[in-house]
């Protein structure tokens, strides 16, 4: 698993970002365009040292990264609310997977929602149709690791280990 903040301009949600990181295992954080990165009080302050042991890079332009993603056969997988949208729980990911969180008030840009494999979008039952990037990331990123692991155990059960 992988994450792709663009355009992410609270460095406190950078270092929720991180924690959550470290906590899931994910492989690679990327960060991009505006996307701050450590070291910096702020990410530190949420990150609590996670920064120190989740592997990230810094890609002002993310649009080579996701190439390379694709060429790689990374799933690109934009958390966004469009019409090509699909329900979280419904997804079915193809691992590699690369999720992508864009600005907290604009999304994500219209160039890079269109490099996606998938738009996927997290039920909100409330009267509120977004939640705060951070809290996303944690929702989404819990949820693939869930289905992660149902994989590895169907794929076990399968060959009989």
């Amino acid at each position: 698993m992988r994450v792709l903040l663009d355009n992410v301009r609270s460095l406190y949600n950078v270092g929720s970002f991180f924690r959550t990181s470290d906590a899931c295992a994910l492989e690679r954080l990327y960060l991009g365009g505006i996307t701050g990165f450590p070291p910096q009080k702020q990410i530190t302050k949420t990150a609590l040292g996670a920064e120190d042991h989740v592997a990230w890079e810094h890609h002002r332009d993310v649009v080579p990264l996701l190439d390379r993603l694709h060429a790689e056969g990374v799933e690109l997988a934009a958390v966004e609310t469009s019409v090509r949208s699909v329900d979280l729980f419904d997804w079915r990911p193809r691992f590699p997977v690369c999720i992508i969180f864009g600005h907290e008030v604009d999304g994500i840009q219209t160039h890079i929602t269109e490099r996606c494999d998938v738009h996927v979008r997290i039920p909100m039952l409330g009267t509120k149709h977004s939640l705060n990037v951070a809290t996303a990331g944690g929702v989404m990123l819990y949820e693939l690791l869930r289905k992660y692991r149902e994989l590895l155990r169907n794929a076990k059960a399968v060959s009989g280990a």
